[in-house]
């Protein structure tokens, strides 16, 4: 487990922060860019849920722990054989890919067909869930401009990815199960 017994270092003073695995980066690198974005979207479920309740809130707490996990595999690069270190870093899998799919089924079941393109807003809910849905898809080109260049384990981008659909599903489902999406009207303000 972590450990924070003080919070400032002065150790990034300088423009360079450390990884997981120790190594020094500047804080511009697309590394760091990638986990911070990945804690910018964390930041975004904190406010979702101030209005979201039950199943909806749970689901959330366990995506903000995921995307601890997320960042955790990020700000380490991955290594030949690190699976059989005596302390392999934390990654993320596939099952929790796999989680959101299942509750992106299980919440697109129940919603109408989409007509037309859905604008961010209607309640309070789904607003903050359209912000956190596109700062999740900046985390994910992010994360693979990263892949790019680095080592980045797979299951990250794969995340990223149905994350945002997670949200874009989340939001439909808050705005009465569909009835409240806020719907573009092409050309309405020609």
């Amino acid at each position: 487990m972590v450990v924070l017994s003080k919070i400032y270092t002065r150790s990034g003073d300088g423009g360079e922060t450390a990884l997981g695995d120790g190594s020094r980066v500047a804080k511009t690198s697309l590394r760091v860019e990638a986990y911070g974005t990945v804690d910018e979207v964390n930041a975004a479920i904190g406010v979702a849920r101030l209005h979201a309740e039950g199943e909806m809130g749970e689901r959330l707490t366990v995506i903000q722990n995921d995307l601890f996990d997320l960042g955790a595999d990020l700000c380490r690069p991955t290594a030949p054989g690190e699976e059989e270190a005596e302390y392999p870093p934390l990654r993320v899998t596939d099952a929790q890919t796999a989680r959101l799919e299942t509750e992106i089924d299980a919440m697109n079941a129940d919603l109408a067909p989409l007509r037309s393109f859905v604008l961010p807003g209607g309640s309070t809910l789904a607003a903050h869930l359209h912000v956190a849905r596109t700062v999740a898809r900046r985390a994910e080109r992010i994360a693979v401009a990263l892949a790019d260049e680095q080592s980045v384990s797979g299951p990250v981008v794969r995340y990223l990815n149905r994350l945002s659909d997670w949200f874009f599903v989340a939001a439909r489902h808050a705005n009465n199960g569909g009835a409240g999406d806020v719907l573009w009207v092409p050309g309405a303000s020609r």
